[in-house]
């Protein structure tokens, strides 16, 4: 795994948001092998526009509660709320439109590159719940 301390941690907090929202087809893919210019993506996606403008909000609130905050260097598309591409320098944050999503195909783009393990933890809670009662 090439990725820094701080990209793994800003990119698990915007995954977690992501999915406190709902986000669907969450991943993190460790792309600093490939670019220079960042160690990772996260990509996330949602059926409508308001749900991804819902997605970006909640990751850029997030990542400004961390302990070192983080905000992003460039913020594109939100204009449109059909693909919303935050930059954080350490991680690059792509929400788009289900529609965006499957036809950019973006985790087949970087397909080569590993990605970094999310569970989401209400998920997790949930299977440990269910597990618990048996």
């Amino acid at each position: 795994m090439t990725v820094s301390e701080r990209a793994h941690e800003l990119a698990i907090a915007a995954a977690q948001a992501a999915a406190d929202k709902k986000a669907q087809d969450i991943v993190i893919i460790d792309v600093g092998d490939q670019l220079a210019i960042t160690d990772a993506f996260l990509l996330a996606a949602a059926p409508n526009e308001r749900q991804v403008l819902a997605i970006v909000d909640a990751i850029e609130e997030a990542l400004l509660d961390l302990p070192e905050k983080a905000k992003p260097v460039r913020r594109e598309g939100e204009r449109g709320g059909r693909w919303v591409l935050l930059d954080y320098v350490d991680i690059v944050v792509h929400v788009q439109h289900t529609e965006e999503r499957e036809f950019y195909a973006l985790d087949r783009l970087w397909k080569d590159c590993p990605t970094i393990p999310f569970v989401d933890r209400d998920l997790a809670r949930a299977e440990a719940a269910t597990g618990s009662g048996e």
